[in-house]
């Protein structure tokens, strides 16, 4: 028998969360009004769309034990068990990097085991396989009856949690913009949005891929293409959990012109994408384009810092 399903308004979020606009002359000189939708501060431990992402999963888990999967610095990770902590239900943790299992805890890992989640480490190419059903069923024979909440937490009941965030934006602005990892938020955000809105994607890893996959998980969660969307994946940085000194430099600026602390894999990409953007003329005079802030640094600034993982 399983508990009921945990009630998430006593972690009181900050819902909708704040829409703030950011006057930055390199907009403002081609008629464009940049708004920061700052889903950052919706909750301190599970911000941004960790939260949106999370909170439908956790309400269908009812209390099971919730099992996931991340990287060894994977925020993903570090919300799913923090939300165990704060809502009182088991958690576990597949870790990629079986050789992992043998050193000291890294500060990420370190606070999702002080949240209570079992670690459990496991070789690459097993983790490549995660979704097939033998290491699925081996997951499953070692921890029980759980859900399963895939890497990044994007599946449909997340794209489904993801499109509050479009209706919060409703008429408001013409364009939408969004960092993207695994496509949860961007299927959620589109759908949400008002038919003459556009929800446009900056992909932080290379491969071309998330295109399928964002269509995929509309499917599976609406039934069909949902609201208006489009991918510009030119703004990887190099690829997943890569920076270079010109990105970190434009966020050192951004920060000083507004300050905002700046994320630099997922939001620190989506700013500089807007900025290019701008100044090729993408956006007609007179709109209006905002910019989601899903995540915060880690730890202030992220200068030399070990990879976040999968948003």
């Amino acid at each position: 028998m399983h508990d009921e399903a945990p009630d998430l308004s006593r972690l009181r979020p900050v819902l909708p969360s704040p829409l703030q606009p950011a006057e930055d002359e390199r907009f403002a000189r081609h008629g464009v009004t940049l708004l920061l939708k700052r889903d950052d501060l919706i909750h301190p431990d599970l911000p941004g769309n960790k939260w949106r992402k999370l909170a439908p999963n956790l309400q269908a888990a009812a209390g099971r034990t919730v099992l996931t999967f991340g990287g060894a610095y994977s925020n993903h990770l570090r919300a799913t068990a923090a939300a165990g902590r704060l809502l009182g239900f088991p958690t576990v943790g597949v870790v990629r990097g079986d050789e992992l299992a043998h050193r000291p805890l890294n500060p990420s890992l370190a606070q999702c085991a002080a949240d209570g989640m079992r670690l459990h480490f496991v070789d690459r190419t097993t983790y490549r396989a995660k979704t097939s059903p033998e290491v699925l069923d081996g997951l499953l024979s070692l921890f029980g009856d759980c859900l399963v909440v895939p890497e990044g937490g994007s599946n449909a009941l997340a794209a489904q949690g993801c499109a509050a965030l479009g209706e919060e934006l409703r008429g408001l602005t013409g364009t939408v913009a969004v960092a993207c990892g695994t496509g949860g938020t961007l299927a959620g955000l589109a759908a949400g949005l008002a038919p003459e809105q556009h929800a446009l994607g900056i992909p932080v890893l290379r491969g071309g891929f998330l295109g399928d996959t964002v269509r995929a998980l509309q499917q599976e969660a609406f039934g069909g293409p949902a609201g208006r969307w489009s991918l510009d994946e030119r703004f990887h940085f190099g690829g997943y959990a890569r920076t270079t000194p010109e990105l970190h430099s434009f966020a050192d600026d951004f920060e000083d012109r507004h300050g905002l602390p700046v994320e630099r894999l997922y939001v620190a990409k989506l700013l500089h994408g807007l900025t290019v953007l701008a100044g090729e003329g993408a956006f007609a005079p007179g709109s209006t384009v905002a910019a989601v802030v899903t995540g915060r640094p880690r730890d202030g600034r992220e200068r030399g810092q070990a990879p976040s993982d999968s948003r």
